[in-house]
């Protein structure tokens, strides 16, 4: 039987994602200087929850001190306007210590926390040296949800021995979009989902080992029908992220972003999304000491490149002028994917939610997700998840603190109040 959410949890859950911001960006003037501000400002926007990567294996499972975590940006001006990544200056934290102040103030604010990690895609790249990226790339992809339970259960542990301060957890993810990163290395790649279901399984029963009484799950990049059959049966909240990127994955396939075996168009990159001052691709990296950050995340230098050196006009511009060609595809896929998520937590007996979502990774300072058509979206997915029965949403995955869509309470009140009825 599928353990229960927590009995004083509100009816929805209303997220903002702070991912591994909220411990990235907390120097002078970052979104994250002042927890209680940032939780204050969610709540006037009309949210109760946050998202986070909660570093959990380098606080309870790396053997590292974290008594001094130097956390700071890629390198030099790398990555400075890409979105999740301009962290601004480098700065020393005593990592379990702002763990606990986080819950602090999201008791002080009544907020809950979804537990999550995203160590296996980019959380270590921003760390001040290696040891966090090795110490996780270390453990056998057989055994890394498994450790990862540990560390989620040591965590807990932590948590209630310090003011009970567990009772703010919603529930916990073992990682973030496991299919997506580096829990499903040396799988054969033909079906991640299906393939990584014996791993997360053992997992899961790990953490239910731990702690029987608290609800567990793993969670998807999209919202993957066709492999629906992978997810693991034991998980007790379905989380997807249904991003149908549409008119987006037609720029990241016509400039082959995100494949490396074709050849980089440099010409028409500068020509239709490049800013004039733009370097070539081959020129472009971190210095040489900061290299090692590029292993560490998931994001391939392509990616990075073309978001750090594209003319937001220019970007946006790309994308509006071929949405029409996609509009009703993106719309058809995104109540599909919905309709399907809400079908097999129906048919698994567990709550379902969209932890992430809708169009896709877009540049910080591209409007075309925060402009009409995004906001049109988002109201479009808020409102069908309210209708299949989702226990939580997001407005946006931009919707939070370290993006520009933040500046939008409009929007994110009326969705919010909308998602809550």
């Amino acid at each position: 039987m599928p353990t229960p959410l927590p009995a004083h949890l509100p009816g929805k859950l209303t997220i903002t994602l702070w991912d591994f911001t909220w411990y990235t960006r907390t120097g002078p003037g970052e979104p994250f200087e002042d927890l209680d501000r940032a939780f204050a400002q969610a709540a006037e926007r009309g949210y109760n929850t946050i998202r986070i990567c909660a570093m959990p294996f380098l606080l309870f499972g790396s053997g590292i001190d974290t008594h001094r975590l130097r956390l700071g940006p890629l390198g030099g001006a790398f990555g400075q306007r890409v979105r999740w990544y301009d962290v601004r200056g480098t700065t020393e934290i005593d990592g379990r210590a702002h763990l606990l102040a986080l819950f602090e103030a999201a008791r002080r604010h009544d907020f809950f926390v979804i537990l999550s990690s995203w160590e296996y895609q980019q959380s270590p790249s921003f760390a001040g040296d290696r040891r966090w990226f090795d110490a996780l790339m270390a453990i056998d992809p057989e055994r890394r949800a498994e450790a990862l339970a540990d560390a989620l259960a040591d965590l807990i542990d932590f948590l209630a021995e310090h003011g009970g301060l567990d009772d703010r957890v919603a529930f916990t993810e073992l990682h973030n979009e496991v299919q997506a990163g580096r829990l499903a290395d040396e799988l054969s790649g033909h079906d991640r989902v299906v393939e990584l279901r014996p791993r997360l399984r053992r997992g899961i029963a790990r953490f239910k080992e731990r702690h029987p009484d608290r609800p567990v799950t793993v969670n998807y990049a999209e919202v993957p029908v066709g492999s629906l059959r992978g997810i693991p049966a034991e998980v007790d909240v379905a989380v997807f992220h249904p991003y149908v990127y549409g008119v987006l994955g037609e720029l990241i396939d016509t400039f082959a972003l995100r494949d490396p075996a074709r050849p980089f168009p440099q010409d028409a990159a500068r020509r239709e999304l490049l800013r004039d001052d733009a370097p070539d691709l081959a020129d472009w990296a971190p210095p040489a000491a900061d290299r090692w950050r590029l292993e560490a995340t998931i994001v391939g230098l392509r990616e990075l490149y073309v978001h750090d050196w594209c003319d937001p006009l220019k970007w946006d511009a790309w994308l509006y002028d071929r949405y029409a060609t996609h509009r009703l595809a993106m719309e058809q896929r995104l109540v599909t994917w919905i309709a399907a998520a809400a079908d097999w937590a129906a048919g698994a007996g567990v709550p379902f939610v969209f932890g992430e979502g809708w169009v896709g990774y877009t540049p910080p300072h591209g409007t075309f997700e925060e402009g009409p058509v995004g906001a049109a979206i988002c109201r479009r997915a808020v409102a069908e998840s309210a209708r299949a029965g989702a226990l939580g949403t997001v407005v946006c995955s931009n919707a939070a603190p370290h993006h520009a869509m933040w500046q939008d309470i409009a929007l994110q009140r009326e969705c919010n109040d909308a998602f809550r009825g």
